[in-house]
């Protein structure tokens, strides 16, 4: 195990976009990889069955899709019990490692053990829970990913209202009292990423608006020059 870093943050020079592969043709992926190249992390859900309805990809498909592609790994875990499993996301190989604060009755030793394991930590809140109870505690973490809809299927549509909490913690972070990534996932699109980049999100999650195109990689820059006409670094 390596030794527990502390956070460490700089704000992105431009918006950043990370595709979701829960979008993409599981049967193919290190292709769909390949076709978003020019992103900045490829967001990858991993679904119990438990914590949310659905069932989607595990640990040996991440170990085998880390080999296929340079791209950083942003792992979403809609999972129980992310103490026992997300240290070995990261462990694998996953840059950032993010579990749901609904999930763990201590987040922050989860944290520190994604941390201790060479990852960035995140932690998710769905869109019902408020983020105030969870402020003081952001110190041990490197991402905030506030979910735009429930957590659980890909194709829904935006919850504007989950933008006020973005827009708490980003007055935190330019005040330098966090220091953090803050993350949205849910519903990005062409239509609402210009007021998510606007609450002052630095990382726009896409998954259908990205691999439901023609070409996934042109969507990629697409949404990050929409992005950038709002976005104040």
């Amino acid at each position: 195990m390596r030794a527990v870093s502390t956070p460490t943050f700089s704000r992105p020079a431009k918006p950043m976009i990370a595709p979701s592969i829960l979008s993409a043709d599981f049967a193919n992926l290190a292709a769909e990889a390949a076709a978003v190249e020019g992103c900045d992390w490829l967001h990858v859900d991993v679904m119990d069955g438990h914590f949310v309805p659905n069932l989607t990809l595990g640990l040996p498909v991440v170990q085998s899709l880390l080999k296929a592609t340079d791209i950083p790994f942003d792992c979403h875990l809609m999972i129980d019990d992310p103490g026992r499993w997300a240290p070995g996301y990261a462990e694998a190989g996953a840059y950032n490692v993010t579990f749901h604060a609904e999930a763990t009755d201590d987040p922050i030793a989860v944290a520190r053990d994604i941390r201790a394991a060479g990852g960035k930590a995140g932690l998710s809140v769905k869109p019902n829970t408020p983020i105030e109870p969870y402020l003081e505690i952001l110190r041990e973490f490197d991402t905030l990913l506030v979910m735009s809809v429930e957590p659980g299927f890909g194709g829904q549509s935006f919850i504007p209202g989950v933008l006020e909490k973005a827009r708490i913690v980003r007055n935190l972070v330019d005040a330098g009292e966090l220091q953090l990534v803050v993350e949205i996932d849910g519903g990005i699109n062409l239509d609402t990423i210009e007021q998510a980049a606007a609450a002052g999100i630095d990382c726009f999650v896409a998954g259908s608006a990205v691999y439901n195109t023609a070409d996934p990689g042109a969507a990629v820059q697409t949404l990050r020059n929409i992005a950038t006409a709002v976005w104040q670094p």
